[in-house]
């Protein structure tokens, strides 16, 4: 098995490499920051609130979303001066959705901050998402003060063990003098290691005097693999007559797409993106074959089962993202599995692999490409008949797509798969879509094609509602020339359409895309399945969305016929204003996520006989 290689190194010392290496870092100096001051690195008195904001500053940070507090109104009173936008939104929850957005689009660390207590609790739903989004965001947490704490004051709990399972560091400031030690620490941990971590502070710790620098945020280099896992990749590779590359969410997160491309073209290998990474290589690539997992490519799922050499490229292999389709188990079994994961912890966690490497999704790509150019690869003697056999299969899903993305004639609502074609073929090329969780929004999974990484940021292995319009809002401050879109079913829009509000405030122009058809429709596929068609709660019944996103003060857009769904989202996006696109569809259900979830109901009490 391979090692990791870190090296920690001074900026300055770093500034000439920085062009080729691969490197993680919070620094300024890497995001376009301006020169450093002198408490860069001369003790300086500054109050502690000082202290905080300006690592904030020195780790990039210029916005910071959450809802005001008087736990950090000293530190917020001097945002403005030092650049930081705070972003007030309308539920804490979405705040941590917002940072989570901008950071998926940026690559970069955000943060998010609350009051102490129930400000901090509603962080809850959105921290666990940006855990399993492996999204870097410092989830600020005020607390209640040092020295009333334990008594049961006002708006008081334990944070720490709140977040203890879904952050990846936990930081708890002890002292004045301390503060700019853990701010800086934890927004270094966050992108180390990606994911969130927690950042608990005292209320009465932003108070104070302090003589301190503020600390220079480090380059953290990380290696390719160890040269033996490397070489052992390289033979598998070098000898397999149809291997295919499955390229994960870890490609876009290390910037590796291009590597990953010019190692699928030097040995003509077909594509496969992971399960909601439809974005970690060109959709427009001869060799993509479309997304794994959940109502994903058949012709990505018949490509991969024949292959006899995988190479996982930047992904956990995380059990939800190949269970089987269509009927089909189509995960291959007695291909040899090649993992490339940068967390030691997640090599072979879910699949047998026969070569593990603990490496950077982007510099393993360039070092397995230099090994494979002097070696002579077995699959490019065969590549005529696999590329064949790969359009074939490519050209056969599209065509069975478009049969299954028609509305009948007569039909008074559209079907869904419907409208999600006609707003594939209105999508512009640079747009940003977010997908909620639910029956319509995970078909979407089949006709989500993106030209660009960092364009496609789902509620991942999560799955919470209410989490598409707000990481949308975030992505779209981190990307503000880009489209933001989200795909929201009307259920969970009742979780986040109070963010309009947001948007209207701050000029934030992001759209959602309302799927209405007056049901939570994961759930009812359930009933459908498992409980004789007997609803109980999914069953809804809603106002227009369209309007009430015109009472609030943005755009709103009602359609009903497929005609009509690619200019209203082309005329949202001209508007340059939030807005709504609500699309009346069918009540037609795909299949469930997974049948092994549920069992056919038993009763033995005689009153639940017929509940059957």
């Amino acid at each position: 098995m391979s090692r990791a290689i870190w090296s920690i190194k001074n900026i300055a010392a770093r500034a000439n490499l920085l062009g080729s290496e691969r490197c993680f870092s919070t620094s300024s100096q890497l995001y376009g920051g301006q020169d450093s001051p002198a408490w860069r690195s001369t003790p300086t008195q500054m109050t502690s609130s000082e202290a905080f904001t300006e690592t904030l500053v020195a780790n990039g940070l210029t916005n910071i979303f959450g809802i005001v507090g008087s736990a950090f109104m000293d530190a917020l009173d001097i945002f403005p001066a030092a650049g930081i936008r705070f972003v007030s939104v309308q539920h804490e929850q979405n705040a941590t959705h917002m940072a989570d957005g901008y950071s998926r689009v940026t690559n970069k660390p955000s943060a998010c901050i609350a009051q102490n207590g129930p400000g901090i609790t509603n962080f809850v739903t959105g921290v666990a998402a940006a855990y399993w989004a492996h999204s870097p965001v410092v989830v600020i947490t005020p607390e209640t003060g040092s020295l009333t704490n334990g008594l049961g004051g006002f708006q008081e709990t334990n944070q720490l063990p709140i977040f203890s399972e879904i952050t990846k560091y936990q930081a708890h400031v002890v002292s004045p003098k301390r503060m700019a030690e853990f701010t800086n620490r934890c927004f270094h941990y966050a992108m180390m290691e990606r994911g969130p971590v927690q950042l608990n502070i005292p209320r009465d710790m932003f108070y104070g005097d302090v003589v301190t620098t503020i600390p220079p945020p480090l380059v953290i280099e990380k290696s390719a693999g160890g040269p033996a896992a490397l070489q052992e990749a390289t033979e598998l590779l070098a000898g397999a007559k149809n291997p295919v590359i499955v390229s994960g969410g870890g490609v876009v997160m290390a910037d590796g797409v291009a590597q990953v491309q010019a190692l699928a073209e030097a040995l003509q290998i077909p594509v496969c993106s992971t399960y909601l990474h439809n974005d970690s290589f060109p959709a427009d690539h001869p060799l993509w074959m479309g997304p794994l997992g959940y109502q994903g490519s058949k012709a990505a799922m018949n490509t991969i089962s024949k292959a006899d050499v995988v190479l996982a490229i930047g992904t956990r292999l995380g059990p939800f993202g190949a269970l089987p389709q269509y009927g089909f188990d189509y995960w291959p079994k007695d291909a040899k599995i090649i993992q490339v994961e940068s967390n030691a912890r997640r090599l072979g966690l879910t699949k047998k692999i026969d070569v593990g490497i603990l490496g950077d999704a982007k510099l393993t790509s360039e070092a397995l490409l230099a090994k494979l150019q002097a070696a002579s690869p077995a699959c490019l003697d065969n590549k005529g008949d696999r590329l064949s056999a790969a359009k074939l299969e490519k050209e056969k899903w599209e065509a069975e797509l478009d049969a299954m993305s028609v509305t009948p004639a007569g039909q008074a609502l559209m079907e869904p798969r419907h409208a999600l074609r006609e707003l594939e073929k209105a999508m512009p090329d640079n747009a940003m879509v977010s997908t909620d969780i639910g029956n319509i929004c995970s078909v979407s999974n089949s006709y989500l094609r993106f030209k660009n990484p960092n364009s496609f940021f789902a509620a991942m292995s999560f799955g919470n509602c209410g989490y598409a319009f707000p990481c949308a809002m975030g992505a779209k401050l981190g990307a503000p020339d880009r489209p933001a879109i989200a795909y929201v079913g009307d259920g969970a829009w009742g979780m986040s359409l109070n963010e309009i509000m947001t948007c209207v405030r701050e000029n934030i122009p992001a759209i959602a895309v309302v799927f209405n058809n007056g049901q939570w429709g994961a759930e009812k596929k359930n009933q459908v399945d498992f409980y004789g068609d007997r609803y109980v709660g999914t069953n809804i019944q809603n106002p227009s969305f369209a309007e009430v996103s015109r009472v609030m003060g943005a755009e709103g857009i009602k359609v009903d016929k497929p005609e009509e769904v690619g200019a209203a989202l082309k005329t949202l996006i001209a508007s340059g204003k939030p807005g709504v696109l609500e699309i009346m569809v069918s009540k037609t259900l795909a299949d469930p996520f997974r049948r092994d979830a549920l069992s056919k109901p038993i009763r033995h009490l005689d009153k639940y006989k017929t509940f059957v």
